[in-house]
């Protein structure tokens, strides 16, 4: 399997083979693209009419690269005649590429250098499951520049190809014709501009008010400013530094202006799959990095605000106070065969934005931004009462309004089958997963606190904390399974308990909804043979019917849940669970490069000795990125209250001594350093 390769910026990104061809191929992701759409879907180089194959790929920073690559098979590398240097950068919306060509013979040569160009327009979703298209597609070639582009009704995209050195252009591709001195070179620039075009032929994005984005230079500079800005870390144990650093590159990386807000920035949740607002990731890597790089928490909650739910829309799964999922740009959601522009289909993400509110509040010191967002916390709240507890039974349940094209499982475990029995039946609906009660919970407690503090409100705030509390008494009573001594993954639409051993019982460990007296059962159980793979929790416990390492949510470990997992055994005082499963996890990362990836097959850690990728995950993921800086602030104990930061290391023998350096809050900046627990 070839290794792929990307640069990018937010939610614009080229991804390719590691020679750097874009090959269409249903089944890949390769290509370049733009707010969902693929602008190009063939950019195939070829020397002579040969493929060319990389030497060597530095990748200086997430949005340029830079490839080495030779002409012919691999027995042609020794002495090669020439060789060819890509370098390729993303500059203002843009897809640059300089070619150079080195001639290392003692005589001239000539150079047929080819470049083919296509584009299918796709929408990302269907990159992997294509279908007929009802676009009207065209081609325009002139002396120096290729368009393509297509047409349905109003909805135009084109995408623009440019060279700086004469070529033939045809209706493919160009192709030069070339003579390069002994020990010479030759090089030109291609630009691939994409187009979002209205019936007049200006771009819908400058009409927004819309910058297509940052050049070169303001890149560099930005993310200069961007790692400058956060906490510096020191630490006795080189991965977790190693991850760290690699986790700020990947949160620049994927910070994008969404068209709503064109003047700040947001994150994307991941290449390539999810380069775009997903509600629950957005507010979820928020809550993990807000000790760190707190100003994109801001944005996110003002934008999720701006786009809460109105009305009752089947279609979209909207509900009045419903805080969005997903929102897409493409054609898919332009002509409304897809709910996604925006779509409303979870029901963890209304309670997860008074969280995360609270959350931003308590860090720093924003007060204002608390007030300006009063009225959309409040409807968040309602919305749990009145939308979320389907059956009035004062529990958090989903069932889809869109019985057609919407999501079976509103839970962060949205895939079909995630939500199931220990004998593998599935539930019909409507749910009610344990980790919704727990946002519930955690949501009116942190409610509570805001309408008292800053919305003048203590009646409100009174009747927020009896109905937290009336919600923990009943959840440690209905969800919990006496025989097995761990709480059910969910409730059945009969209230019967769904019994698959998950690890979303974690998460009820960090929202504090669990009694004192049944923490330890759980703790046992996340770090349990079953639940634990040594590189971290499982999603899914072994011995389940529908067990599989690598089932997306079925056996698979995904970092921030593992964050998540930590921190809950933290606060209620297992402190060396939390750091075995942070060490684990970090652990993994360094198997692939420093990054933390989505999610990795479940596989037992003494059978395979290394992290097995999941082969359709994210990368970088936003979520999964966030989960390094969750398990840093677990391990340093960092807690907020009032104007001072409250440091409480409990850091494992591997680590060593950890030194964070700058954070930042409302008490301005502040240092943490933690040794490592001394064992006997």
């Amino acid at each position: 399997m070839k290794r792929m390769v990307r640069i990018l910026d937010g939610n614009i990104f080229a991804l390719s083979e590691d020679n750097g061809d874009m090959t269409f191929d249903p089944p890949s992701p390769s290509g370049f693209f733009v707010f969902d759409t693929r602008f190009l879907s063939t950019w195939r180089l070829t020397l002579d009419g040969e493929q060319l194959h990389p030497l060597a790929i530095h990748e200086p920073s997430y949005y340029e690269i830079r490839l080495f690559l030779v002409p012919g098979n691999p027995t042609h590398y020794v002495d090669a005649k020439v060789s060819i240097i890509r370098d390729r950068w993303i500059s203002d919306s843009s897809f640059t590429e300089r070619l150079t060509v080195l001639n290392h013979t003692c005589e001239p040569a000539e150079y047929v250098l080819r470049i083919d160009i296509d584009s299918d327009f796709a929408p990302i979703y269907n990159v992997v499951w294509p279908r007929a298209t009802r676009l009207r597609g065209y081609r325009e070639v002139s002396e120096d520049r290729l368009r393509l582009g297509y047409r349905r009704e109003r909805f135009h995209r084109a995408t623009e190809v440019s060279t700086t050195e004469p070529a033939a252009v045809d209706n493919q591709g160009m192709t030069y014709r070339i003579q390069v001195d002994r020990q010479g070179r030759w090089s030109t620039t291609l630009t691939v501009r994409s187009l979002v075009l209205r019936p007049d032929g200006a771009d819908v994005r400058e009409q927004l008010g819309h910058t297509h984005g940052q050049v070169g230079t303001q890149l560099r500079h930005d993310l200069s400013r961007w790692l400058a800005d956060a906490p510096r870390l020191h630490c006795d144990w080189q991965p977790l530094t190693t991850t760290y650093r690699r986790g700020l590159t990947d949160l620049a990386g994927l910070r994008f202006a969404p068209l709503a807000m064109p003047h700040e920035t947001m994150l994307t949740a991941g290449l390539p799959w999810s380069a775009t607002i997903v509600g629950r990731d957005a507010i979820l890597t928020c809550y993990q990095t807000l000790p760190f790089v707190p100003r994109t928490a801001a944005t996110t909650l003002r934008l999720l605000a701006l786009d809460q739910g109105t009305v009752l829309d089947d279609f979209r799964d909207e509900e009045p106070g419903k805080i969005l999922n997903e929102f897409r740009y493409g054609e898919l959601a332009a002509f409304e065969e897809r709910p996604q522009s925006p779509y409303f289909g979870g029901a963890d993400v209304t309670p997860l934005f008074v969280v995360l509110l609270d959350e931003y509040e308590r860090w720093t010191g924003d007060g204002q931004l608390v007030r300006d967002l009063e009225e959309a916390a409040r409807a968040a709240l309602h919305w749990i009462d009145e939308y979320g507890d389907i059956r009035g039974d004062g529990y958090l349940w989903y069932r889809r309004r869109n019985e057609n094209s919407g999501a079976m499982n509103h839970c962060w475990k949205d895939s079909p089958e995630a939500i199931c029995y220990r004998d593998g039946r599935l539930p019909g609906l409507p749910r009610a997963t344990c980790e919704l009660q727990g946002y519930a919970y955690d949501a009116r407690r942190r409610g509570a606190r805001l309408a008292r503090e800053f919305w003048g409100d203590p009646a409100y705030a009174d009747r927020l904390e009896r109905q937290a509390e009336e919600l923990k008494q009943r959840f440690n009573r209905d969800f919990w399974i006496e025989q097995g001594e761990y709480f059910a993954l969910a409730l059945g639409p009969d209230g019967d308990h769904v019994d698959a051993l998950a690890s979303n019982m974690g998460h009820l460990l960090w929202s504090g909804i669990v009694d004192e007296s049944r923490a330890p059962a759980v703790a046992r159980h996340l770090l349990g043979p079953q639940m634990f793979s040594g590189w971290g929790v499982r999603t899914l416990g072994t011995g389940q019917a529908r067990y599989n390492p690598l089932g997306y949510h079925l056996g698979t470990v995904w970092p921030f849940d593992n964050a998540l997992i930590a921190a809950g055994l933290r606060r209620y005082g297992f402190v060396a669970e939390a750091g075995i499963i942070a060490e684990g996890v970090i652990d993994a990362a360094q198997h692939f490069g420093g990054r933390m990836p989505e999610s990795f097959a479940g596989y037992e850690r003494a059978l395979t000795r290394y992290p097995v990728p999941y082969p359709a995950a994210n990368s970088p993921q936003a979520s999964a990125t966030g989960s390094t800086f969750l398990l840093l602030r677990t391990l340093l104990g960092l807690e907020p209250y009032g104007e001072h930061l409250v440091v409480h290391p409990a850091i494992p023998q591997r680590f060593g001594r950890i030194e964070l350096l700058d954070i930042p809050g409302r008490w301005g900046r502040m240092d943490a350093i933690g040794n490592a627990r001394i064992t006997t």
